[in-house]
């Protein structure tokens, strides 16, 4: 069976509703997993958090203990940091904006404190105080819109991660004008990757993989000591349907695309990752990009910097960071790769739209 996952997520996907025109999941990726009568018996768990599906498939004599606590973790993640649970850290953060300092926990920390990182490295192409532009346009509502040039002016006013402050040794952050917004729906599920994979080798877990709504990360290769292959969605087809494969051991693999959530007025193709400079979705020379990195938190934010900051600036930003790879995918169908890919990705585009090219 080449596409064991895919399965259980169509299934999934005609059960749950999710938004007009937009598929619940907001994959990117799909595993591809073979299966033989001789591989061992792996635990599998499924949930709903985040706002996407999780998948997890886990082999090892702790494994059914490592997969239980693994969706509970999940679950933490999610009532501490999306900005829709009340009570939750980030929503008590957002809802104190310009007013007083927050306490936090080391790990809601942590995180905020990579998004001030990569927003540095990428020169705001990824900015987590975008939340007031992301609710005007409700991108992720039943009910999106375009807001007016009036308020997108005024809302941006308010993205500016210099305006949030971090202490880590005295446990708190702080937002200093009222109004800002921090949302951390481009880095929380790439916290929660590797929070999971900590829990796998906590059990000493072996081999292991988890897929956060497309978010992929790999523990060590499957069973049989080849490397687990990941599927890149081909952005212009129904999703599952992929135009490339990457072969990775021990590894996150993140994509970000205009074909992961969006909406349409007027002929226009509106898709939710904002560009935080401008107001408006990103509107570079990129359909899709994919990220390959050790971390699945700096993949998570890498991929949606890249596919702000477009082929050239995304591909000198990833070039620059030890241990990153990438993948993108331009509006004129044609695929460029970073070097360190060349050995593990294959083209395996059934539309023969796509073209791959060896970057200079």
């Amino acid at each position: 069976m080449k596409n064991e996952v895919f399965d259980i997520l169509r299934k999934k996907r005609l059960s749950m509703p999710f938004f007009k025109k937009v598929i619940f999941f907001t994959a990117v990726l799909m595993l591809l997993t073979a299966c033989s009568n001789s591989q061992p018996v792996p635990v599998e768990k499924q949930g709903f958090y985040m706002g996407t599906f999780i998948s997890e498939k886990v082999y090892g004599e702790n494994a059914e203990k490592a997969a239980g606590e693994v969706m509970d973790k999940m679950k933490q993640i999610e009532s501490s940091m999306t900005i829709n649970a009340p009570g939750g850290e980030v929503n008590n953060l957002n809802m104190q904006s310009g007013n007083q300092k927050v306490n936090l926990s080391e790990e809601t920390l942590y995180v905020l404190g990579k998004a001030k990182h990569f927003s540095t490295l990428s020169e705001g192409a990824f900015n987590v105080t975008v939340g007031p532009l992301v609710k005007a346009w409700g991108i992720f509502t039943q009910n999106p819109r375009v807001p007016e040039k009036g308020e997108i002016s005024r809302l941006l006013s308010l993205v500016d991660d210099k305006d949030l402050t971090i202490n880590e040794q005295e446990h708190w952050a702080k937002l200093s004008k009222k109004g800002q917004v921090v949302d951390l729906g481009g880095i929380a599920k790439g916290y929660a990757g590797d929070a999971a994979i900590n829990i796998y080798k906590k059990y000493n877990i072996k081999s292991a993989y988890i897929n956060l709504g497309g978010n992929v990360v790999v523990l060590g290769s499957k069973p049989d000591g080849t490397p687990w292959k990941v599927g890149i969605q081909n952005p212009r087809a129904q999703n599952g349907v992929y135009m490339a494969v990457l072969s990775v051991k021990d590894k996150a693999v993140v994509s970000s695309g205009d074909y992961e959530r969006y909406f349409e007025k007027d002929g226009i193709r509106y898709h939710h990752i904002i560009d935080p400079k401008t107001g408006y979705p990103a509107d570079s020379d990129l359909i899709g990009t994919t990220i390959v990195a050790d971390l699945s938190i700096d993949a998570d934010a890498l991929s949606t910097a890249t596919f702000v900051l477009g082929l050239e600036k995304g591909m000198r930003l990833a070039q620059s960071i030890e241990g990153v790879e990438a993948v993108f995918i331009t509006k004129d169908k044609k695929v460029y790769a970073t070097k360190g890919l060349e050995e593990n990705l294959k083209m395996d585009d059934e539309s023969k739209e796509f073209e791959y090219v060896k970057k200079r």
